[in-house]
């Protein structure tokens, strides 16, 4: 009874019931969370599925399995290996700024037959990722590689040219801009807040992109729904051909997706 006191009393103090809890939902995994790290929300569970789609362009599965649009209604044994190609080969997903880990944990969970990898700038962070993916458990997480270092910095050299997709839920608020008390008084200033513009970090995620992917592969970050224009015109400023920003569940314009 003490304990639970305890949790109404941080609940009604204004604390998110995420961090309260200690952990949250995402997709198929339960997550640790605290105040280390961004509460996922369901918009970038939305930012997985759109991964997955792409990464099953590039390597379909053979015969095809279920759209990422209804995992959550297909059976098990029908979800996974879907990335593999003809020889076997696999692929390479990076996620940036995993935070929690919830994006890189979700690929390889959903995904049999891919390599994760999820960098991360901020220690604290990086070992709640960790630590959920001691969690994840099984044969998915001996494919997820955690790094510490700011976007791409945290890579090695010779992913470069050979990544498949690129994945990215980066700050995208810009430095002023007025937010819900229960956000901005409790999740991470440094996960919510990119600059004085907000577009900084999606600037940053986007530049860099075309010298890690291989030819065919895509870019997928979580935007601003009043980003839609400047996000698109950082990419074709990097090189992408017809880079598009597609619709939440809401209708708004959050997710930009760029193949090379």
């Amino acid at each position: 009874m003490a304990r639970v006191d305890d949790m109404v009393a941080r609940r009604m103090a204004g604390e998110p019931l995420q961090y309260v809890l200690g952990r949250w939902g995402f997709r198929r995994l339960d997550l640790a969370l605290d105040r280390r790290v961004l509460i996922p929300r369901p918009e970038t569970e939305e930012v997985v599925d759109h991964a997955l789609a792409e990464l099953d362009r590039r390597l379909p599965r053979t015969p095809p399995g279920p759209s990422p649009s209804n995992w959550r209604d297909s059976p098990p044994e029908t979800r996974g290996d879907r990335a593999k190609n003809a020889w076997g080969s696999t692929a390479v997903v990076v996620d940036l700024g995993t935070g929690s880990g919830a994006i890189a944990l979700s690929v390889a969970a959903e995904r049999e037959g891919v390599t994760v990898w999820g960098t991360e700038r901020s220690p604290a962070a990086l070992a709640l990722a960790r630590a959920n993916l001691a969690g994840l458990g099984g044969r998915a997480a001996t494919r997820v590689r955690l790094a510490e270092g700011d976007w791409y910095d945290a890579l090695p050299a010779d992913l470069a040219g050979s990544v498949d997709v690129i994945v990215a839920n980066p700050p995208y608020v810009a430095a002023g801009e007025e937010l819900p008390p229960v956000v901005a008084d409790w999740e991470p200033p440094d996960a919510l807040v990119s600059g004085p513009t907000g577009l900084e970090a999606v600037g940053a995620v986007v530049a860099g992109a075309p010298r890690w992917l291989a030819p065919g592969g895509a870019l997928v970050v979580e935007v601003g729904a009043t980003q839609a224009t400047a996000a698109r015109a950082l990419a074709v400023a990097a090189g992408f051909a017809a880079p598009e920003v597609r619709p939440d569940l809401a209708g708004r314009p959050r997710v930009l997706v760029a193949r090379t």
